[in-house]
Formats: C-alpha cells, sequence, structure tokens
C-alpha cells in the first residue's frame, strides 16, 4: 500500500468507526418514546406506565451483533413514585418481543428527577431528570448508559410545548470514548376538544455534543400523536412514528397508557 492511502486510512478510520458504531446504535433505543412534561408525580402516588412500541419497518441485520429492529415489539414498564411536591423516582424494566427469539428482558433503568417548584412562580415549567441503566449487548452494543434530561414546557390556551434537550453518556460499550451527545426531543400539541389533544413529537440523536455525525447517521424521528384526557387518573398516549434519515427505524407505532394510585388516598386525585 502506498504511503499516501496508509495515510487517508489513519486520517479516516476513527471518523468512519464513528458513523458505523452511530447507524449500528441508532435505532436500538425504541423503548420509552415520550417527550417528558416538566411536573412530577404527586408525594404519596405511584404512575404506573406499560409503554408499547412496534417496529414495522426497521433495521433488517446490524453489524455490531445487535438484534436487528424491524418487527421487535418492545414493552416497557415504568413505575413511577411521587416522594415531595418537586421530586420522583422512576424505574423502568424493559422487554422485547421477536420471531426467532421470543420474548426477553433487555434491561432496567432507574431515573430521578427534580422540578422548580410553583412558588418559584417561574412563566414555564423546568424540571430535571437523570436516568443511569443496563441493557443488553444484543439489544444495545452500549450496556451501561447516562442521561441528563432538562424538561421545559408551557400551556398557551388550547397550545401545550415541551422540549427535551437531552445530554447522554455511555459508560461502557463502543462509545464509551464519544463523550457527551446531544439527543433533543420536542412536543407540540393541541387541544381539540377537552378530552382530544392533537399533536407532533420529535426524537434526534445528533450524535456527540463537539461534533455532530452527518445527517444520515443521525436518528430523527417524527410522530403524530394523539392524547386522551379522559380522566386525571389516566394518560393515554398513541402515535405512529416516521425515520427521517437513513439510520432511522423507518416506521413505528406507539402507546402509552398511565394509571395513577393514590397510596395516602390524597383528595387532589378523583
Amino acid at each position: 500500500m502506498r504511503e499516501s492511502a496508509r495515510r487517508a486510512v489513519r486520517e479516516y478510520l476513527p471518523a468512519l468507526a464513528l458513523l458505523t458504531a452511530a447507524a449500528g446504535a441508532a435505532a436500538q433505543g425504541n423503548y420509552e418514546i415520550q417527550v417528558y412534561g416538566s411536573d412530577t408525580v404527586a408525594p404519596g402516588t405511584l404512575m404506573v406506565e406499560l409503554h408499547s412500541n412496534f417496529t414495522i419497518e426497521g433495521e433488517t441485520a446490524t453489524t455490531d451483533g445487535t438484534y436487528p429492529t424491524e418487527h421487535q415489539l418492545h414493552e416497557t414498564l415504568e413505575l413511577t413514585q411521587g416522594i415531595n411536591d418537586w421530586s420522583e423516582v422512576g424505574f423502568y424494566v424493559f422487554t422485547s418481543e421477536q420471531d426467532g427469539h421470543g420474548i426477553q428482558w433487555v434491561g432496567d433503568h432507574i431515573r430521578p428527577r427534580v422540578r422548580v417548584p410553583d412558588s418559584w412562580g417561574l412563566p414555564i415549567g423546568v424540571s430535571l431528570s437523570t436516568e443511569i441503566g443496563y441493557q443488553r449487548a444484543v439489544y444495545s452494543s452500549d450496556t451501561w448508559t447516562w442521561e441528563i434530561r432538562p424538561i421545559l414546557d408551557k400551556a398557551v390556551g388550547r397550545w401545550y410545548f415541551a422540549i427535551n434537550p437531552a445530554l447522554e453518556r455511555t459508560l461502557h460499550g463502543p462509545d464509551a470514548r464519544a463523550g457527551l451527545g446531544f439527543a433533543p426531543a420536542a412536543k407540540l400539541s393541541y387541544d381539540l376538544t377537552h378530552v382530544i389533544s392533537a399533536g407532533l413529537e420529535y426524537y434526534s440523536d445528533y450524535g456527540p455534543l463537539d461534533h455532530f455525525v452527518p445527517v444520515h447517521y443521525q436518528q430523527q424521528q417524527l410522530f403524530a400523536v394523539t392524547d386522551l384526557n379522559v380522566s386525571p387518573l389516566w394518560e393515554i398516549n398513541l402515535g405512529i412514528g416516521l425515520g427521517l434519515t437513513g439510520s432511522t427505524d423507518h416506521l413505528i407505532v406507539k402507546s402509552i397508557f398511565g394509571r395513577r394510585f393514590d397510596w395516602a388516598r390524597r383528595s387532589a386525585i378523583d
């Protein structure tokens, strides 16, 4: 090999490795597809949520040892306990079902969250969550990950918006040396009636914060969603999402069914 060719290989191999890792890992995070609002669960209350996500069109082959995502059904149980008026702790159990692999446990995460109290009088809702956990290598080559998620939201009349400019860090896996990743999410919705809201949710992963990967290798998804506000006890969210880049699963349907249980029998929950 000529010296000029060797220099080219040495120069571009790290970038190629980064792009390959991004392409392989981009579609592996479709377990809990949700844009967070700033509110925390009330003290003495347990929120139980079931997140169901099915990949209609996704990866049919991978190069990093993970299972292809096409026709995976992800079921995630989320338990969130309110601690006081400004904090909560959430816990996730991730599972996956797919032909040829059956039903499998994927991993667990824990997520403490705090928010700015209403008494501060801010014009928008503000909270901060951090999430850390493990996922098996056949579902994510990055097995231990950590996330810091700022949350901003605001309701104006019938309109509602939320922004989650999340930062992600791989603690164990191929991307452990990549530093902080930037994975923002956002939601915009409108109350059609007092029960039905319609909107859009955006999810993304741009890669390392100091050098985003090219757009083709980024993960970007746009969901059309409906929220059903049938009762203060229930949370219902339904959506269908399209992948906007080549490294994103192309078509996903999702649902969230949540139920609040007031162990302290607080009068605020009807």
